[in-house]
């Protein structure tokens, strides 16, 4: 198979991956692909140069990782700078990446859920919806949502965890240990970027002793878990709730300083 009609099926797939073209210089039209499956990459094909391949392979998967498609740059054997290199060719290479789009899962069929599920959808999500109550999860509920699984905590982490990375989110709106405890032991797990958890502050306490009971107490993993959630912009209604929540969301992807419940005291409504 001809290694632009594999990345055909990839994309079609929702595999991310990213094909590297040579579009001028020495060997114009040579592809190399970089492709992730879980937490393992895999790079196909050569650009025509092994050193020319092995940088040109590390900044692919940059560029995946980032979702973001261009042309870079290089001398005939990988060179970083080719413009300081007096009368060599240069060699350009387009990149293109497919990655899907991130994931939001969110655990709890309550009435937040669908205000959460609007908005993320709006923000390009990929939503799915967890309840292990047949009754409640359901897509006439929430039909915003790409995908509601009756389901435990445990078997959908065991089953899709693998699939989580740093620009996905996992939102856990129950206040129910049995579900929400699992649920935040399933999502420490994996390398998801965002982890939140609904609750004051008095639940979250509580919540904190049941997961020191099952293992749960180092700082690095406390750090990861965003409760109460959202951020501290004084919302009541689920609709303000949803955006406080992918507002926070934004804010630990980019870096910046806004202020989360989490570091607050007192009332978490105004």
């Amino acid at each position: 198979m001809l290694l632009y009609e594999r990345f055909r099926d990839l994309v079609r797939t929702e595999t991310p991956v990213a094909l590297a073209t040579v579009i001028d210089g020495p060997n114009v039209g040579a592809k190399l692909m970089v492709v992730r499956e879980g937490t393992t990459e895999t790079v196909e094909g050569s650009l025509g140069n092994p050193d020319l391949d092995r940088v040109a392979a590390r900044d692919v998967a940059g560029e995946l990782e980032a979702g973001r498609t261009g042309v870079r740059h290089y001398g005939p054997e990988g060179q970083a700078t080719p413009e300081d290199l007096v009368d060599t060719p240069t060699v350009s290479v387009f990149i293109e990446t497919f990655a899907p789009p991130p994931q939001m899962w969110i655990f709890g069929a309550v009435d937040f859920t669908a205000a959460l599920g609007r908005v993320a959808k709006v923000l390009g999500y990929r939503v799915t919806v967890c309840d292990a109550r047949e009754i409640f999860a359901t897509k006439r509920r929430f039909p915003m949502a790409d995908e509601v699984i009756v389901s435990w905590p445990a078997p959908m982490f065991e089953r899709r965890g693998h699939t989580l990375g740093p620009r996905d989110a996992v939102c856990i709106l129950t206040h129910d240990p049995k579900f929400d405890v699992p649920a935040i032991q399933g999502a420490l797990a994996t390398t998801v970027g965002y982890i939140g958890v609904m609750g004051s502050r008095k639940t979250h306490n509580k919540r904190l002793e049941r997961l020191a009971e099952v293992g749960v107490s180092g700082a690095r993993d406390l750090e990861r878990i965003m409760s109460p959630i959202g951020l501290d912009l004084g919302g009541r209604t689920p609709e303000e709730t949803a955006v406080a929540i992918c507002a926070e969301i934004i804010a630990r992807r980019t870096g910046h300083g806004a202020t989360s419940l989490k570091n607050t005291s007192g009332s978490i409504h105004s």
